[in-house]
């Protein structure tokens, strides 16, 4: 078979780019060659429709267990009673749960999109936002924390049936005890999205979710560092408590109607290739290195979110507690978009992605924000001592935006940095 050059062409002018940027997009990381290898494996090829020994077709006897490896170790690792790793995303982890849960035009509330909230948790132009009703919750303009009070006051008034705890965008912890009170005046189900912060909360470094929400989703790439992906979970094995009622009116234990919610609700076959580097991902995080890596994003945050208090730039809620920060541009560059300055960053090898922050004047095209976080470059190798290095490597680049020369010196520098921290792959 002839190699196809323009397609690994390509891929190795990613690598190299990879190699030579600082990479601080919050939802990004580097793997294992261990992961990349499984994830490039003869697992592939195998069609499974179904789950371990319940499948609709033949020869699944090998990807049973490697997919419930993966779920063994998923529950290990998040001390949690059930999971289902099919799921091809965090979308559609969700947007499964919503199925499972929820009829068309019913009432769910989220964080606003536009505060931190993510696209599955109710935009309209999401299939959360077009199937079901939603309401948001949001956060302070003082503060930019959540008011848990006043999330209170939205769902004794609107009265949704399920209240999703999670962001994309928020860097404090969640008080999962204090929405499942709120949930149970209501009869509401608790769910919590933990896409971000799972590999923190894993080892205990955030609060726990599966004590208090009825269901947990995440994805598995982002600070768990493995596929992109998602899963399900529920911390007991309990009876559906709520009187949910399936489409043929009969109430069904709670993950069965996730599993079918799954498949075949919101998608056919599994990748089992990806569930086999999930494997490989969930056995890496109940390592103590994997430990040591998930402090060391948490403290890399920490350091850096005050570095870039310091240059003058107004992050969100004054800090952090996990992973990634909301950096308000308009406090120090009123004037410049976080459209610009994620393009502009991009020619000096440091990748970042613009955001929305809450009370925008922008429009999510243009945003008057920027999210950064700490994951990717951790796994590279970096401690607190480099953090208000790597911030004053972006402001002397969004201080003088249309200059060439401070771009191609700043360049110049990343790439320097760079060749001390090689990718984790390697």
């Amino acid at each position: 078979m002839i190699r196809d050059e323009k397609v690994f062409d390509l891929i190795a002018q990613e690598r190299a780019r990879q190699m030579n940027s600082i990479v601080l997009i919050a939802s990004e990381n580097f793997v294992s060659y261990q992961f990349l290898e499984a994830m490039g494996s003869v697992m592939t090829n195998k069609y499974a429709e179904g789950y371990p020994g319940k499948r609709y077709y033949g020869g699944c006897q090998i990807v049973d267990q490697t997919e419930q490896l993966a779920i063994d170790r998923a529950k290990e690792l998040f001390n949690a009673e059930w999971a289902n790793v099919q799921p091809h995303s965090g979308a559609q982890a969700n947007m499964a749960v919503l199925m499972a849960v929820l009829k068309p035009g019913d009432v769910f509330m989220g964080l606003d999109l536009s505060h931190g909230g993510h696209l599955s948790h109710g935009s309209p132009v999401n299939s959360s936002g077009i199937l079901y009703r939603t309401v948001a919750y949001r956060v302070e303009a003082e503060t930019g924390l959540i008011n848990y009070d006043k999330m209170e006051e939205t769902a004794l008034r609107e009265r949704p049936k399920l209240i999703i705890a999670g962001a994309s965008a928020y860097s404090r912890d969640w008080d999962y005890a204090r929405m499942r009170k709120i949930a149970d005046q209501i009869h509401a189900i608790l769910m919590a999205d933990i896409a971000h912060p799972a590999g923190l909360i894993a080892k205990g470094l955030l609060n726990d979710p599966l004590k208090h929400c009825h269901i947990v989703t995440t994805t598995t790439h982002k600070t768990l560092r493995g596929p992109r992906g998602g899963m399900i979970m529920i911390g007991k094995d309990f009876e559906n408590p709520w009187g949910l009622k399936t489409l043929k009116g009969e109430t069904k234990m709670m993950s069965a109607l996730l599993d079918s919610a799954v498949f075949p609700g919101v998608q056919g076959g599994p990748l089992e290739h990806v569930i086999a580097s999930k494997a490989v991902a969930f056995g890496e995080a109940l390592t103590e290195t994997y430990m040591n890596y998930v402090i060391q994003v948490k403290k890399n945050a920490a350091v850096m979110s005050q570095a870039f208090v310091d240059k003058g730039y107004h992050v969100i809620s004054g800090g952090t507690d996990n992973h990634l920060m909301l950096i308000d541009l308009r406090s120090k560059f009123p004037e410049i978009t976080g459209k610009v300055v994620e393009n502009t960053l991009v020619k000096a090898d440091i990748t970042v992605n613009k955001n929305m922050v809450p009370f925008d004047s922008r429009s999510p095209f243009q945003t008057s924000g920027l999210r950064v976080g700490t994951p990717a470059i951790t796994t590279r190798g970096f401690k607190e001592d480099k953090m208000p290095v790597i911030v004053d490597l972006i402001d002397q680049v969004i201080s003088k935006i249309d200059s060439e020369e401070v771009i191609l010196a700043v360049k110049k520098k990343v790439n320097e940095l760079m060749r001390d921290y090689p990718l984790f792959a390697d």
